[in-house]
This record gives C-alpha cells, structure tokens and sequence, in this order.
C-alpha cells in the first residue's frame, strides 16, 4: 500500500526482507544502509528482541527517478527470523509493496527456508495480500560457504512463480544491491500502472 506525500512530493514503498533466522536479512539491509550516501538515507532502527531483531530504515535512490513527478522513497524492512515472533511478521507486512525472500543456502537450512516461506504466504494472506500478484525476488543468501545447496536446486524447491533469483553473499555485499534493484524495479513498474 503506497504512500504518496503530496506535500513533499514523494511516494513512498515498503520493502519487506522475509526469510528464517540468520539467513542474512539483517546483513542485506545493513550492507545497503552503509553503502547509502548519508544525505538520501534515514536513521536505521533497530527493535531488538531477546532473541532477534527488526531493522528499518528508509532511503531515497535518485538513480530511479521519478513516478509522475513524484520522488520515490524506499522503507526497507527485515522481520524477526523466529517463528516465535509470527505477530510482528505479520504486523510487519502490513502495507507492503513488494517482498524479498531470502534464502540460506546451507543444506541444514532447507528446512527452515521452506518452513519461512510457508509462513511468508500464509502471512500475506492474512494481510489480503497474494503472493503471486506481489513484487517479489528470491535471494539465494550464503553461496560463499562450502555446504551449499546447489542454487538450481534450490531455486526449484523455493521458487514460487517466474520471481527473479540473485545469488547472494550479503557478508561481502555480492548480489545485494541486485536483489535491491531487482524488487524496486518491479514496484516501480506497479507504481507506473497504477
């Protein structure tokens, strides 16, 4: 659900970072908040948990341009990993314009991978929302370490309709600004529709 500030002149756009625990949502937005120039960026927020923790902040790329002269504004979040903290997933999602799943590509997390993106569905839907009709990437995260999946492998189990796929290494930055890029393309073209 787009925001549009006419006072301002800005449209603003949620990206939610889905994903199980330590899968790199967190590094993702981490790796895009410092590689952010300081004037374009908000604070980033970070609502920490016992266990786990929700970063926010939101940004302007002026590489985009603009939608009908408006300024686009993008609100990155991540949601808490556990399952114990379904309530804010859920309240996280609310409003969103368009979803990053990330992937842990380590063969001990297939699991929860496929568990996360159960819930990522079930979520949407509880918010009137459908996956299918949202703008949507799979990041496949971790490709770096020696136990991973291979990604065509993952990619048939976790893909869930003709999303792009970025192979990832949010540690070192590799593939993260084109997951980025990848999502926001595909709100933009929305917003431009619309």
């Amino acid at each position: 659900m787009t925001f549009i500030n006419y006072a301002s002149r800005e449209i603003n756009c949620k990206i939610v970072y889905y994903g199980p625990g330590l899968c790199g949502k967190t590094t993702n937005l981490q790796h895009i908040f410092e590689a952010t120039a300081p004037q374009a960026r908000g604070k980033l927020i970070s609502l920490a948990t016992e266990t786990d923790r929700t970063l926010f902040f939101d940004f302007m790329p002026l590489e985009l341009g603009t939608v009908r002269g408006f300024k686009t504004r993008f609100h990155l979040y991540t949601v808490p990993g556990q399952v114990f903290y379904d309530a804010s997933r859920k309240l996280i999602l609310k409003g969103v314009d368009g979803v990053v799943f990330v992937a842990d590509s380590q063969e001990e997390r297939m699991d929860a991978n496929v568990e996360s993106l159960y819930n990522l569905e079930e979520n949407l839907k509880a918010q009137g929302y459908d996956l299918m009709k949202l703008p949507y990437v799979l990041q496949l995260n971790k490709r770096d370490l020696p136990n991973v999946i291979p990604a065509a492998d993952l990619a048939a189990e976790l893909r869930r309709k003709e999303e792009p796929i970025v192979e990832a290494v949010a540690s070192s930055g590799a593939g993260v600004f084109d997951t980025l890029k990848a999502v926001a393309k595909q709100v933009l073209t929305e917003l431009r529709k619309g």
